[in-house]
């Protein structure tokens, strides 16, 4: 029980990860290395039945293998007699999870095929990575047992796939109310966290901010000349509108300029309001009037339709920006620090001055500190709770200059260890979920058979 909660404090997931041998789902080393180091004890038949769950075994070879995997992934085995543990725990979670793939066959639950899609390939990719060259990755697998790719691949595909059951089928027993909550006591999240306190990680220091954003923005006289260029390139487009894509490749002033202006397919919404509207606006082919956002001057066109999608291109034309605008960012951020810390409204400020073409939220409830971008890291150092920090600048790498930060510190919180009343809800959570899945996977075991025959503490299979 105490790993588990454990497991769930972290954020693992409550289901085994673990299925049978993989690569690596979480080690942090080469997988197919780590598999091929995986080797029974001597005298330990490789392919032993470790247990039998209805019609299915689970083999003492996938035992050995994922306990591997969890060592690797951080299990802290420093005697023989925390192997048999880590082994016997790896076992009970292999049996658990063969019930519930079973559960999900008799109730006919289907993986969901996108979300196997994409853990497949994220499995794949972050495997790969691991690796410098192609030759390598392929050496690995050959050390590990495996004659090709393709046979590799689909014995990740089909880890995968049990995980994946695992999830939908405790997902739709939740649904169809079969697995009720289990209420806690306070007595028991109490008892839960004395137990483990002193096995959790440390919290990280975190930090909450509310801000107002600062664009560089280009000057009148550079704006006309934007607007020139981009008028004369709608003309241009006028005689020859067949010439979109290069001219796009020539001229236009963003990512898309190498793709001549491809924008891919787009939902409504996803584009800032003026370019929404009019991208939504157009039939196939037709090249629209010159449109202005935050971002400059565009000329778009659609080239396909489909129901609440369209596929389209642009031309973008920036005006230029230089350092006396950026000059003149800066000092209107410090007459935005000023207005606020004389009692200015941050509500009227944010609504005034922020940038909301950049994408950056007004309020940051809470952010780990560690992960803040350096220049916000900086500009935090030595405050307190409630302080308003002098303007910063933060690089905007799509304009070439920077824009300027305002912000004031809402939540201040060190790092250290979890109390109580940090983690109490999450307990209660935690345990209320981890008893359901508990009687679930009793209830399972009365209506199916199940037959354990490894003994790790004697290294043997009994008959």
């Amino acid at each position: 029980m105490m790993p588990r909660l454990l497991s769930l404090l972290t954020g693992a997931a409550i289901i085994a990860a673990p299925l049978s041998v993989t690569l690596a789902q979480d080690a942090p080393k080469p997988a197919p290395k780590a598999v091929a180091d995986t080797a029974p004890p001597k005298g330990l038949p490789v392919d032993g039945v470790a247990a039998v769950v209805g019609d299915q075994v689970v083999l003492v070879s996938e035992v050995l293998a994922a306990v591997n995997s969890a060592r690797q992934a951080g299990a802290k085995v420093t005697s023989a007699q925390d192997l048999v543990k880590l082994e016997q725990e790896i076992l009970q979670q292999l049996v658990e999870a063969e019930l519930l793939v079973q559960k999900a066959k008799e109730l006919k639950v289907e993986p969901n095929e996108a979300e196997l899609q994409r853990s497949v390939d994220d499995n794949e990719k972050q495997i790969r990575a691991q690796f410098k060259t192609e030759g390598e990755f392929k050496t690995a697998l050959k050390e590990a047992g495996f004659g090709t790719v393709d046979e590799w691949r689909k014995l990740q595909n089909d880890q995968l796939k049990r995980r994946n059951l695992q999830q939908e089928v405790v997902g739709k027993l939740k649904r169809d109310g079969k697995m009720t909550a289990v209420n806690v006591t306070e007595a028991e999240i109490n008892e839960a966290f004395e137990s483990n306190r002193t096995k959790l990680p440390r919290k990280e220091a975190r930090v909450g901010l509310r801000q107002v954003v600062i664009a560089t923005k280009p000057s009148d006289e550079s704006k006309k000349k934007a607007r020139a260029k981009i008028d004369s390139i709608r003309v241009e487009l006028d005689k020859h509108p067949e010439d979109f894509e290069n001219i796009a490749k020539k001229e236009s002033m963003d990512g898309t300029k190498e793709l001549g202006g491809d924008l891919g397919w787009n939902r409504r919404g996803r584009m800032v309001p003026e370019f929404d509207r009019m991208m939504f606006a157009l039939n196939p082919g037709i090249i629209s009037p010159v449109v202005e956002t935050a971002f400059g001057f565009h000329i778009i066109r659609v080239d396909r339709v489909q129901p609440a999608e369209v596929k389209a291109r642009h031309i973008l034309i920036r005006p230029t920006v230089d350092t006396a605008d950026e000059t003149r960012a800066k000092a209107l951020a410090d007459s935005i620090v000023t207005a606020w810390r004389a009692g200015g409204s941050f509500d009227s400020l944010s609504v005034k001055y922020h940038d909301n073409a950049g994408g950056e939220d007004k309020t940051i409830p809470e952010y780990p500190r560690s992960e803040l971008p350096e220049p916000y890291r900086n500009a935090l150092e030595g405050k307190k709770l409630g302080d308003i920090i002098d303007p910063f600048p933060m690089p905007d790498p799509s304009a070439g200059v920077s824009k300027f930060i305002v912000a004031q510190v809402t939540f201040l919180d060190e790092a250290g260890e979890y109390t109580l009343k940090e983690v109490r809800e999450r307990l209660r959570s935690q345990l209320s979920e981890e008893r359901s899945m508990r009687r679930l996977i009793d209830s399972l075991k009365k209506q199916t058979y199940v037959s354990v025959r490894y003994d790790p503490s004697k290294q043997t299979v009994t008959p």
